[in-house]
C-alpha cells in the first residue's frame, strides 16, 4: 500500500438549522475552505482531484434520495467517480477511511472526501424516530427503543460494575463544552459547571440534556492524496504543504442487538483483547479481580468494535502505549457516559477506570481554565474541538470534522482556523480520531501523523 497523506480540510459552521443553504451548499462551504487553504481554485483542483467520496447517514432528513450525486453535481465534480457510503454514526469514519483505501490502493492520486447532514428539517421528537431505525426495529424498536435510553442503560451498568458517577460524566461534559467555547465552528459554545450539567433536564437517567449531543445541520470535506498527488498539488498552488500522513486504520463491528452480545472466556479476553501496554502482569491481575467479582466482556458497558479499531490502528501506527504517544483525541462523545467507555476501549485508561480518568485532568486541555480542581496534568487532550456534545452531530459530516480537526492540529494551524491559539495542542505529532456508530454497531479509529 502506498503512503496517504490528508493535507486540508474545510467545515461548515455547525448549527440546530442553517435554513441560508441547501445541503449541497453547505458541502460547498467546507469544500471551498479546504480548496482556499490549499491556495488552488476550483478549475486547478479539478485538473488534479481523481475522484470522491460521499457520506451522510439518512434519506430521512434530507427527504431526497441518492442525495450524494447532487452534492456531486453542485462541486462541479461530475462526471468523476464517487459513491456513496453509510453506517450509522460511523458513517463520516467509515466515508474518510474509503478515501484513504482509494488512495492506498492506488486507485486515486487524489480524493476528496465529503459528508453532510441537514438534520433541521424534521421536529425533534421526528429525528429521533429516524434515529431509533438505526436499532432493530424487529426487536428493540417497537419496545420504545431510543438512542438515549440505551446509552442509560449502559452506563448504569458501568456505574454498577465500576462505580462510575454521574459527576464523572459532567466533567466529560464540562471539558467539551469549554473546549468548544473556543471553536467558532461549533454549535454550543458555553461555559460550564458540575452543577449546571447535573441541574439540567432529565433526559434518560443518570443523562441530562447536557449531556448528550444535539442534532444539527452542517458538512464537511478533506482531501486525501499519495505522494504524487501531493506534487500535483504543490506545483498547482506554488506552496509547500504540510505533511500529515494517515499511519494507521481500524475498524470493528458488533450485533445491533445487545442481547446477542455474547460473553467471552477469560482465556479469550485476554487473547483477543488486551493492547500491549495491558500485557503486564499488574494488569491480568487487575482483569482477574474483576472477572472473580463478575465482570464479563464485552456486556453492555464496553464497545469490542472500538477495541477491534483501536487494535487495528495502533498495530498500523507501531502504538503501543496509546496514552503516551497520542498527543490528542477527537472522539465520538454522543454521550458524556460513552466518551467514559471509549477511553477504556481505547487503551487510555483500563477496562473499569474511566470514570475516574475523566475527572483526572489527563484528557483536559493544557491552558485553558475549566473551573474545575483538576488532580492530574494534561497528557493526551480528548475532543480539543469540543467533540460531538458541542460542536453538534450532523452524522454524515461528524467524522470528517474529526478529520479535518486533526489535520489542523497536526499542522499546527489551529490558530489560524479558530482565530484562537487555545486550542492548539502544544507540539502535536500524533492524533487519532474515533468514529461510532449505534450501540457500538461500526467503529472506525485513524491515526494520523505529522511528518518532519
Amino acid at each position: 500500500m502506498r503512503p496517504v497523506y490528508a493535507v486540508s480540510g474545510g467545515v461548515s459552521k455547525f448549527a440546530k438549522a442553517r435554513p441560508d443553504k441547501t445541503f449541497p451548499a453547505l458541502v460547498k462551504e467546507a469544500y471551498d475552505y479546504a480548496l482556499a487553504d490549499l491556495g488552488l481554485t476550483h478549475p486547478q483542483f479539478l485538473e488534479i482531484v481523481d475522484g470522491t467520496v460521499a457520506s451522510y447517514f439518512s434519506d430521512h432528513f434530507t427527504r431526497q434520495l441518492m442525495a450524494a450525486i447532487m452534492a456531486q453535481d453542485y462541486l462541479g465534480m461530475c462526471p468523476k467517480p464517487s459513491h456513496r457510503v453509510e453506517g450509522g454514526g460511523a458513517t463520516g469514519g467509515i466515508c474518510f477511511q474509503e478515501a484513504w483505501k482509494s488512495v492506498a490502493s492506488g486507485y486515486m492520486d487524489v480524493c476528496l472526501a465529503y459528508g453532510f447532514e441537514t438534520m433541521s428539517h424534521v421536529a425533534t421528537w421526528k429525528g429521533n424516530e429516524f434515529i431509533a431505525l438505526a436499532s432493530d426495529i424487529s426487536f428493540d424498536y417497537p419496545v420504545g427503543g431510543f438512542y438515549s435510553g440505551y446509552y442509560a442503560m449502559m452506563v448504569t451498568r458501568h456505574m454498577k460494575e465500576f462505580g462510575t458517577t454521574p459527576e464523572q460524566m459532567a466533567h466529560v461534559s464540562v471539558k467539551n463544552h469549554m473546549n468548544a467555547y473556543h471553536n467558532p465552528y461549533a454549535q454550543k459554545r458555553q461555559k460550564l459547571t458540575i452543577e449546571d450539567v447535573r441541574n439540567a433536564p432529565m433526559v434518560a437517567w443518570p443523562l441530562t440534556r447536557l449531556d448528550i449531543c444535539v442534532m444539527s445541520d452542517g458538512a464537511a470535506a478533506t482531501i486525501l492524496c499519495s505522494e504524487d498527488g501531493l506534487r500535483k498539488l504543490e506545483k498547482a498552488s506554488g506552496r509547500s504543504i504540510p505533511r500529515v500522513r494517515v499511519t494507521g486504520i481500524g475498524r470493528g463491528t458488533d450485533a445491533m442487538r445487545m442481547a446477542d452480545r455474547p460473553h467471552q472466556s477469560y482465556e479469550d479476553f485476554l487473547k483477543y483483547n488486551l493492547l500491549p501496554n495491558e500485557d503486564t502482569a499488574e494488569t491480568r491481575a487487575y482483569y482477574q479481580h474483576l472477572w472473580d467479582e463478575g465482570f464479563r466482556y464485552p456486556g453492555i458497558h464496553s464497545f469490542r468494535a472500538g477495541r477491534m479499531a483501536s487494535r487495528q490502528a495502533y498495530a498500523n501506527a507501531g502504538i503501543t502505549d496509546p496514552l503516551h504517544e497520542i498527543d490528542f483525541v477527537e472522539l465520538h462523545d454522543a454521550y458524556t457516559s460513552s466518551e467514559i467507555q471509549t477511553y477504556e476501549d481505547m487503551g487510555l485508561c483500563r477496562y473499569g477506570e474511566g470514570g475516574p480518568f475523566a475527572a483526572s485532568g489527563k484528557a483536559f486541555m493544557p491552558g485553558v481554565d475549566y473551573g474545575l480542581d483538576l488532580p492530574e496534568a494534561p497528557v493526551c487532550a480528548v475532543n480539543p474541538s469540543g467533540g460531538l456534545i458541542a460542536c453538534g452531530h450532523p452524522v454524515g459530516a461528524t467524522g470528517l470534522m474529526q478529520a479535518v480537526f486533526a489535520i489542523w492540529q497536526c499542522q499546527g494551524t489551529i490558530a489560524k482556523h479558530f482565530a484562537d491559539p487555545k486550542l492548539q495542542v502544544p507540539d502535536a505529532k500524533r492524533g487519532a480520531i474515533h468514529s461510532h456508530a449505534g450501540t457500538g454497531t461500526y467503529v472506525t479509529v485513524s491515526i494520523l501523523e505529522k511528518e518532519n
